[in-house]
């Protein structure tokens, strides 16, 4: 009959090398992972509630970042735009973006090629940590301030 020998949990021996990492460092990789620098992730970490930031992914621009921190921003080819993008694939006034308290609605302003959120096509929608909104031949990802998300509690 065989022995149980393979049934009981390891134990760490004294010759055990794994390596084992702290939580900064785990969330530092987890957000490389997922394509933000270490700049990237200290400007997300810092933004107050009620506000959020967007990151150029793709397209002219790229790693440019626009700072939402009013009830009502602008994108577009327009000079005047809050959020100024110049490219012929972007309409004079393409988009708005609308705060609500701590949450953001993005809306198309009635531009030729559409806006775009998480790859759907949307005259409105609201906002979600991480999405990515398509303008023109921009590609955004949305964050939202960490202490606006569910289960995040603000420093006080």
């Amino acid at each position: 009959m065989a022995d149980n020998e393979g049934s009981q949990p390891h134990e760490a021996s004294a010759d055990d090398t794994t390596a084992h990492f702290g939580e900064e460092f785990q969330s530092q990789l987890a957000a490389y992972a997922d394509g933000v620098t270490q700049e990237e992730q200290e400007a997300i970490d810092a933004l107050p509630s009620g506000s959020a930031l967007l990151v150029v992914r793709r397209g002219p621009n790229l790693g440019a970042r626009f700072l939402l921190d009013s009830d009502r921003t602008t994108v577009g080819r327009h000079p005047d735009a809050g959020i100024f993008l110049d490219d012929v694939t972007v309409s004079r006034m393409h988009t708005e973006f609308l705060r609500h308290g701590t949450a953001f609605e993005l809306r198309d302003l009635g531009s030729l090629n559409g806006t775009y959120f998480d790859g759907v096509r949307v005259d409105s929608a609201l906002l979600t940590d991480g999405a990515e909104v398509q303008i023109g031949k921009f590609r955004l990802t949305f964050y939202a301030s960490r202490t606006d998300l569910p289960g995040q509690v603000a420093d006080l």
